[in-house]
């Protein structure tokens, strides 16, 4: 597999032989924390993507999918993503299903259904007592 980052708001994942890797156009775009979780998305929806299309006995082997997100505030967050995905190989009479299978990604059902977050610390006051909340 391959990640690309096409620009600070959206990425490609493509099948690519080998080791996953990260690409950028450029030295100075930096991998972002919201590179990587459209990273995830893309990957889980790709994986469940072809695994249907297996068993469907589908050629999958042009399957891309792309990732874009857009900004909200109030609190600062990613407001909207965007999937898209390209499968030349696909018969249009096919779309509509191979769009139910990329809805079954575990990471857009998380994303859809946020799950409850804590957040615990632990601080050291001088060096002899830590406070914990």
């Amino acid at each position: 597999m391959k990640i690309i980052l096409l620009s600070d708001e959206s990425v490609r994942l493509e099948p690519a032989p080998g080791a996953m890797t990260i690409e950028a156009s450029s030295s100075e775009q930096s991998y972002s924390p919201f590179h990587m979780i459209a990273g995830g998305l893309a990957y889980c929806t790709f994986s469940v993507m072809h695994a249907w299309a297996e068993h469907a006995k589908l050629d999958a082997t042009d399957l891309s999918i792309d990732v874009s997100w857009t900004f909200a505030d109030d609190p600062h967050r990613v407001g909207a993503y965007e999937i898209r995905f390209r499968w030349p190989n696909l018969a249009p009479n096919r779309l509509e299903a191979a769009k139910r299978a990329a809805e079954m990604c575990t990471v857009h059902a998380t994303l859809t259904h946020p799950p409850t977050i804590t957040i615990e610390g632990t601080a050291t006051v001088g060096s002899t007592a830590a406070v914990t909340t």
